[in-house]
C-alpha cells in the first residue's frame, strides 16, 4: 500500500506550498486509518460566464485528489460575488448584479467538469448562500473570531491603508465568509492560488474558533496569461476559456512569449516533448496538448493545420462564419459593414482601412476606399487585423 508521504509527495509536486509543514501528509495518513475520504474544498465566485486555464490550475490538482480517492467540494461563491475578492486589488471591485451572478454561476459546473470527475461519490456542488445568508446573531459570531489588525496584515489591505486609498467594510468581511465556508462544508483540505494564502490561512483559524479541526492548505502558483506577464484574467484580456474552440485555443497558445512556457508545461501538468527541439516547435507541442485535453487530438492536428496555413501560408482558413449585407444601392460604406460585421466601432474600422488592416480575398483595401462596391463584397472574405475572418453574402 502506497504511504501517506508519498501520496502527499505526489500531491504537492508542483504546488507553490503545503501549509502547515506536514499537515497534508497527516491528513492523508489519519483519512487512511479512519477509512474515510479528504474533503478537498475550492471556492470560485462566479464574476465572468467562463472558466479559463488559470482557474484549470487549481481544477486540476482537485482531480489529482479524486484520483486518489477522495471527495471534492466545489463551491461556487454566489454570495461572496456580491462582495467581490479584493485580494491583489488596490482599489474596490465593482459590485455585481443578481442576475449576472445567477448567469455567470449557471456555466460553471458544466465547465468544471470539463476537469472533474462528477460521480456523486467525489465530486459535491454547493453555492455558498446555503449559509451566508445568516443572521445578525450568527454574523456576530464570525466577525468575533478575527480582529482589524490581522485583516491589516494582508499586504493588499495594509498597501491601500498607507496610502489612504479606501476599504470597504465589506471587502473586510471577504475573508471572513471564505473562512467560514471551510466551518460549513467541514473542509480538511483547502487549495487556492498563491494570492490566496491570507485566506486559506485565515480559514484555519475560523475553523478553530468554531471547535473543528483546522484545515490542511495547498496553494498554486498562478498561471501567467498570453502575455507572459500578468496573472491570466478576462479582465485583462490575456485570458483562454476552457470552452474557446480549438483553432482560438490553439492560436492564442503561440502567441506565449518563449520565456513563459516552462511554467505553463509545470502548472497545467503536461509532460514537456522529449524530442522536440527549438522554441516554436515546443510551442506548438503545447498548444496541441491543451486543445487535446479539452477537444481531442484531432482537433488539435486541425488547428495546428489552420494556424500554418493561416499564418504561415498566409491562405485564408476553409470554414469561416458567414456575415449578411444589406448590397441595395451598389455602394456600401465599408467602415460602417465592418462595424457591424466584427462588433468594433466604425472609428475603429475606419482606422483599420487606413492603416491597410483590411484584406478582401487577400488583397489589402486601398487605404482611400472607405466607399466600395457591393459586388467587391459579395461572396468575398474579409480578413480585419490578423486572424478575424468573414464571409460577407448579400442579403437576398
Amino acid at each position: 500500500m502506497e504511504s501517506a508521504a508519498s501520496k502527499s509527495a505526489q500531491l504537492t509536486a508542483n504546488a507553490a506550498e503545503a501549509l502547515p509543514a506536514g499537515a497534508l501528509e497527516a491528513k492523508l495518513e489519519l483519512a487512511e486509518k479512519e477509512g474515510r475520504q479528504l474533503r478537498v474544498k475550492l471556492g470560485l465566485d462566479p464574476t465572468a460566464p467562463d472558466i479559463h486555464l488559470g482557474h484549470s490550475v487549481v481544477l486540476t490538482k482537485l482531480r489529482e485528489f479524486q484520483d486518489q480517492g477522495h471527495r471534492v467540494v466545489l463551491i461556487v461563491g454566489d454570495y461572496t460575488a456580491r462582495v467581490g475578492d479584493p485580494s491583489g486589488r488596490s482599489e474596490t471591485r465593482p459590485v455585481l448584479t443578481t442576475e449576472e451572478i445567477v448567469a455567470n454561476a449557471a456555466s460553471y459546473e458544466a465547465q468544471a467538469g470539463r476537469i472533474l470527475d462528477q460521480d456523486p461519490e467525489r465530486y459535491e456542488l454547493r453555492y455558498n448562500s446555503e449559509w451566508l445568508d445568516m443572521s445578525m446573531a450568527d454574523l456576530l459570531t464570525l466577525v468575533r473570531t478575527t480582529t482589524v489588525a490581522q485583516l491589516l496584515e494582508r499586504e493588499d489591505f495594509a498597501n491601500r491603508y498607507r496610502s489612504g486609498a479606501p476599504i470597504s467594510i465589506l471587502e473586510l468581511l471577504y475573508p471572513l465568509m471564505q473562512g467560514y465556508d471551510s466551518v460549513a462544508i467541514a473542509s480538511d483540505v483547502e487549495i487556492g492560488g498563491t494570492d490566496q494564502t491570507f485566506n486559506l490561512l485565515l480559514g484555519r483559524d475560523i475553523q478553530r474558533h468554531y471547535g473543528m479541526a483546522e484545515q490542511a492548505v495547498m496553494t498554486m502558483p498562478i498561471l501567467t496569461g498570453i502575455d507572459g506577464v500578468e496573472k491570466m484574467s478576462k479582465t485583462k484580456g490575456n485570458e483562454i476559456a476552457i470552452e474557446a474552440s480549438a483553432d482560438e485555443m490553439f492560436g492564442r497558445t503561440m502567441r506565449l512569449p518563449d520565456e513563459a512556457m516552462a511554467g505553463w508545461f509545470d502548472l497545467l501538468a503536461i509532460p514537456t516533448p522529449p524530442d522536440v527541439t527549438g522554441p516554436r516547435d515546443t510551442k506548438v507541442a503545447l498548444s496541441k496538448a491543451i486543445v487535446t485535453r479539452f477537444h481531442d487530438a484531432a482537433a488539435a492536428d486541425r488547428a495546428e493545420a489552420q494556424f500554418v496555413s493561416q499564418f504561415v501560408e498566409h491562405e485564408i482558413p476553409e470554414e469561416v462564419d458567414t456575415f449578411r449585407f444589406e448590397a441595395s444601392g451598389g455602394s456600401i460604406h465599408l467602415p460602417m459593414v465592418l462595424a457591424e460585421a466584427f462588433g468594433i466601432s466604425r472609428s475603429e474600422a475606419r482606422r483599420l482601412v487606413e492603416q491597410g488592416g483590411v484584406k478582401v480575398d487577400g488583397d489589402a483595401v486601398d487605404s482611400c476606399d472607405l466607399d466600395v462596391s457591393a459586388e467587391l463584397l459579395s461572396g468575398a472574405v474579409v480578413q480585419i487585423g490578423r486572424r478575424r475572418f468573414k464571409r460577407f453574402e448579400p442579403n437576398r
